[in-house]
């Protein structure tokens, strides 16, 4: 794809999907030399969403990898912009947020190096993708650090979740994804984020 003009990312919601969940728009301009995308502008996201980078972070993943579902409980929250560097991949968020309108709610959305396109993930959402390339590299930018004992995990394969994952053969997952709670196990252990507030507990 070769835009005609340069621009920055244009913010478009998901109607019916995850609330305040994001998928940004870029152009990609790309020649024989390879290809060229601003990904992240702050003023594209607005000064509502209030999105400070305070990490960015970088997976390299096989294909049929299946990272997530990860989430959050940092007391100031963990919004993420996530974007696909080389390869595609699936990638999902779901809605974990006691009181959110949306709560249960998936969205699945296909990001690739050329596509062009960012996805903006609201503090409090679980996030995890599927690798549908030879390999993948997808980058973060957090709102908040890593912060080991406020992370956790879902286990992606929850049927009360129902993850469609796309693959063409047996998941690679990590020992502590594939021993990952249901998302009831993390709701009865009070370990679930709230809507625009603090964990559940």
């Amino acid at each position: 794809m070769v835009a005609t003009a340069h621009r920055g990312p244009r913010v478009n919601a998901l109607p019916g999907a995850v609330a305040d969940l994001a998928v940004l728009e870029s152009p990609v301009f790309g020649d024989d030399r390879g290809l060229f995308r601003e990904w992240f502008r702050a003023s594209a996201l607005g000064a509502d969403a209030g999105f400070r980078v305070a990490q960015a972070n970088l997976s390299v993943s096989a294909h049929n990898v299946v990272r997530g579902l990860h989430y959050s409980l940092a007391d100031e929250g963990q919004a993420k912009l996530v974007t696909c560097a080389q390869g595609a991949v699936d990638d999902v968020i779901v809605d974990i947020r006691l009181g959110s309108p949306t709560f249960g709610a998936l969205a699945v959305v296909p990001l690739a190096a050329e596509a062009g396109r960012s996805v903006y993930l609201p503090a409090g959402v679980a996030h995890g993708f599927v690798v549908r390339s030879a390999s993948a590299t997808l980058v973060y930018l957090l709102s908040s650090p890593y912060n080991a004992a406020v992370e956790l995990e879902i286990d992606p394969f929850d049927p009360e979740i129902g993850v469609p994952w796309d693959l063409d053969g047996e998941p690679v997952l990590s020992a502590k994804d594939a021993a990952a709670p249901t998302l009831a196990q993390r709701r009865a252990a009070g370990q679930l984020p709230t809507y625009g507030g603090a964990p559940g507990r």
